[in-house]
């Protein structure tokens, strides 16, 4: 969760307003307001800054809006693409400007606990993937009338399950999630001005007096109440103020929407583009991290490719251009000056899924303001070393002198021969060569060969019977206990937590 505190807003020069970010929403803050942004643990928040158009000009509120899932890598390239010298998308500025206008669903502060049509909070969203798309689509089209069993019929879960996801992520159950849905939806069209009769369809009520009933229940006053309040109340109360800024978005959503289709919610940006530097050199050295797809780095003639989870060091003073394939991309995650670090060439790591949130939140400490107090950009060397040194105790080192290279790669070639039937018989001074060329014993090496072989078959979801089969372990409770020595964890939660950052 983030928590925004604002100040200096027009319509509230006195008194700052706190709201509160959960995942998946956004909040556009308007040019001039003050801002602190605070976040709490495990939280990864990304500030974007965009110049006044003459939509989002309107608004001098701030607006609490919901990111569909298909957005969330587009917003995190805009960010990339705003801190690094990678080109740009082109309308990056006109899509931000539909999504903010669609997709909101809220400008009220948090500190503000009453629960009216002008400062009821906002939906929380399911977390569990499946309920989750169930609400973006109720967000998009409140009419949506299909039944809990029809829902989970469409995402692919149990009806169940669909329910108890709705409860426990927001507290409510799934009708009452639609039905305030609903009525959160029929505030901004009443507050545009639009009759009660037809914003009871435009909503998804089948009935005027069904809608009233609700509207009632849920706010304490009928939808007629409502709208003779805005024209009582005096032009500088917070409804009406509430209803200006909901005026003047409609207004904006009507430059950029045809034909006036207020509920439905943008779809995702195009594939992501290519982008690449022009030649140039950093004053400091930077860690760059492929977080999606693939790219790569051209430095002082030599080519290196980039794959996805790959960290690179580029060297300052070193010219170089990087890249990003379509559908790719690549943040800073790190900078530290030339008296921090010796580098000359680039050093480059692979760091798996399970490290992209805290990576991400590294890239943000690193070119925003948004950072930790006691942020200490040097951190990341620790993190890279970290890294690379377990990448470099899973690898399996080779002799270099003939003799022992022969037999370590006849070894290999036989590794599904069971280990009782394999002998080995080398002279003393090879097996000398062996432990000083490698670190290992030729008994412990091949012990780390056949664990290296396993790892990699059962990354590639192959089955811990055939695995074991394949590496020379006749029963599998030998290889997994084996296994379990060798890398700490046993063969089968190997699989499933590669399984999980896949």
């Amino acid at each position: 969760m983030a928590r925004v505190l604002l100040s200096d807003l027009p319509e509230r020069e006195d008194a700052p307003e706190e709201f509160r970010l959960t995942a998946g929403e956004g909040l556009w803050v308007p040019a001039g307001a003050r801002s602190r942004i605070s976040t709490e643990p495990g939280t990864v928040a990304f500030p974007l800054s965009f110049y006044r158009d003459a939509a989002l000009g309107k608004l001098t509120h701030p607006v609490k809006f919901h990111v569909p899932g298909g957005w969330q890598d587009w917003l995190i390239q805009c960010f990339n693409l705003q801190v690094t010298p990678l080109g740009g998308t082109g309308r990056a500025q006109d899509r931000i400007t539909d999504l903010v206008l669609r997709s909101r669903h809220h400008v009220s502060p948090a500190s503000d606990g009453t629960d009216t049509p002008s400062t009821g909070d906002a939906l929380t969203l399911p977390t569990s993937s499946a309920a989750r798309t169930v609400a973006e689509e109720l967000l998009g089209n409140p009419t949506l009338d299909l039944t809990a069993d029809q829902w989970a019929t469409r995402v692919v879960t149990s009806t169940r399950t669909l329910r108890r996801a709705f409860l426990a992520d927001t507290g409510l159950t799934f009708e009452q999630w639609r039905l305030r849905c609903r009525l959160n939806a029929s505030v901004r069209h009443l507050a545009a001005g639009r009759r009660v009769d037809h914003v009871a369809a435009l909503v998804g009520f089948t009935s005027r007096n069904g809608f009233t009933r609700a509207f009632r229940t849920q706010f304490g006053i009928t939808p007629r109440q409502f709208t003779r309040d805005l024209v009582a109340r005096p032009a500088d109360s917070e409804l009406v103020l509430h209803a200006t800024a909901v005026r003047q978005t409609d207004d904006a959503l009507d430059l950029a929407v045809s034909g006036g289709d207020y509920s439905a919610v943008p779809s995702a940006p195009d594939l992501l583009l290519p982008a690449h530097t022009p030649v140039h050199t950093n004053a400091v050295h930077v860690l760059s991290w492929m977080y999606r797809g693939s790219g790569y780095l051209d430095a002082e003639g030599q080519h290196y490719e980039r794959q996805r989870g790959t960290a690179t060091w580029i060297p300052a003073g070193v010219e170089h251009t990087t890249g990003i394939h379509a559908d790719s991309i690549s943040l800073p995650v790190g900078t530290v000056t030339t008296g921090d670090l010796q580098l000359t060439d680039p050093l480059q790591v692979v760091f798996p899924r399970a490290w992209d949130n805290y990576l991400m939140y590294c890239a943000v400490s690193d070119r925003s303001i948004l950072r930790p107090d006691d942020h200490d950009p040097t951190h990341i060397l620790g993190l890279f070393s970290a890294q690379l040194a377990a990448q470099q105790s899973l690898a399996l080192p080779m002799p270099t002198d003939p003799c022992a290279r022969g037999a370590a790669l006849a070894y290999l070639r036989s590794i599904s021969a069971p280990a009782s039937a394999a002998t080995y018989d080398l002279p003393a001074d090879v097996h000398h060569i062996f432990r000083s060329q490698t670190g290992m014993s030729f008994t412990r090496w091949r012990y780390a060969a056949r664990m290296r072989v396993a790892r990699g078959l059962l990354a590639g979801g192959a089955k811990p019977s055939a695995v074991a089969r394949r590496v020379g372990y006749a029963h599998l409770p030998t290889f997994s206990a084996a296994f379990s020595r060798f890398h700490g964890i046993s063969p089968r939660e190997y699989q499933e937590r590669e399984a999980g950052t896949a």
